[in-house]
């Protein structure tokens, strides 16, 4: 999908506040409210706009560790990869798992109640997985940025 600058605008502002109203959306950008309805709708269907929702705040909801968390597989075999990615994608506590160059075959990011909840995330769910060799843990010690927009 082509983007012009209106649309880059109107996807910014939808990234900023994604509960603004059509109208002041679409005077925000220069459109007509009906205009602005079927170019977000265009979005959504073109998975543009993948979907909506409110950012938390990790402390505040009771979640007091995070860590970002190095995953080596010990085996590449098909079977076990679509079990390792399968297992990871069910699991609320990862929140970003991503397949990555260098020695980690994986980086995710987990957000557990505390250090005893990351335990048993750790040897009750991630070191039974047979394609696991090792994980190296990384504690967040601060946010110093987290879920920015998309420049566009």
């Amino acid at each position: 999908m082509e983007l012009d600058d209106r649309d880059n605008r109107l996807l910014m502002a939808l990234q900023q506040d994604c509960r603004i109203s059509n109208g002041d959306l679409a005077q925000s950008v220069g459109m007509s409210a009906s205009a602005c309805w079927r170019r977000v709708r265009a979005f959504e269907e073109a998975g543009v706009i993948e979907g909506y929702g409110a950012k938390l705040a990790p402390e505040a909801a009771g979640m007091q560790f995070q860590a970002l968390v190095q995953v080596q597989l010990a085996r590449h075999n098909p079977e076990h990869l679509q079990e390792f990615i399968a297992a990871v994608e069910k699991r609320p506590e990862v929140l970003d798992c991503y397949a990555t160059t260098g020695q980690a075959d994986y980086q995710m990011r987990v957000l557990c109640r505390d250090i005893g909840s990351y335990n048993r995330f750790l040897e009750g769910f991630l070191f039974r997985l047979p394609a696991v060799q090792s994980a190296q843990t990384n504690v967040i010690l601060r946010e110093v940025k987290r879920g920015a927009a998309i420049a566009l």
